[in-house]
């Protein structure tokens, strides 16, 4: 599939490049996260947290509410699921990275997705990128064979166990707090995730 540039104007849909903060220092210290085979998630990482550029993005990018800082890092080359949350995502790149994206409204009343509407796009390292609270995303992919690491920052909280069981409706694709996930068939999702991607489980592998 095209792999746009993030700085390409069809970007502006999804998100923004986050200006006026120097993330240098959590790009730095992504360095000492681990990059796996696989894919590794943590939602919130102390030795980040612990960083200066905390307290700015909390104040800046999210007016003063809690937040979490964390790392997304591994090797992946596929699309396997999208989610989306009730707030913005800023994503910081400790190397270069892909991320595939789509827009919430293209959801169907049934919570269906078409795949042939996801776009690529290249963020590269150092650049802190926010995804807009609509815009569909899931695990980065590599843009190397070296693979990727990625600072995620969400309010506090997101993407950690729910406390009560949710059915029906749009409810029932939430898989962790503030987390709305819809998985695709051959993803390699956990037995009983929603899934509704319908179409290619895209590749940016040539």
């Amino acid at each position: 599939m095209e792999i746009k540039k993030v700085t390409d104007p069809a970007f502006r849909k999804y998100g923004r490049i986050v200006q006026n903060i120097d993330f240098s220092g959590l790009v730095e210290a992504l360095k000492e996260t681990p990059l796996p085979d696989d894919v590794v998630y943590e939602p919130s990482v102390e030795e980040l947290e612990k960083l200066q550029v905390f307290a700015e993005i909390q104040t800046k990018c999210y007016g003063e509410l809690p937040i979490q800082i964390g790392y997304c890092n591994g090797k992946n080359y596929l699309l396997n699921a999208l989610e989306y949350h009730r707030s913005s995502e800023i994503n910081v790149m400790g190397t270069d990275a892909i991320l595939l994206v789509g827009s919430q409204q293209d959801v169907t009343d049934d919570f269906t997705y078409d795949t042939s509407l996801v776009e690529a796009f290249l963020v590269p390292k150092g650049t802190a990128v926010e995804l807009y609270a609509t815009t569909l995303h899931y695990a980065p992919c590599s843009a190397s064979e070296s693979g990727f690491q990625v600072a995620v920052v969400l309010p506090k909280d997101t993407n950690l166990s729910l406390e009560a069981s949710h059915e029906g409706w749009e409810d029932r694709l939430l898989t962790a707090k503030n987390k709305w996930l819809i998985g695709h068939p051959e993803g390699g999702l956990p037995e009983g995730s929603p899934l509704g991607l319908v179409g290619e489980n895209i590749s940016v592998k040539a």
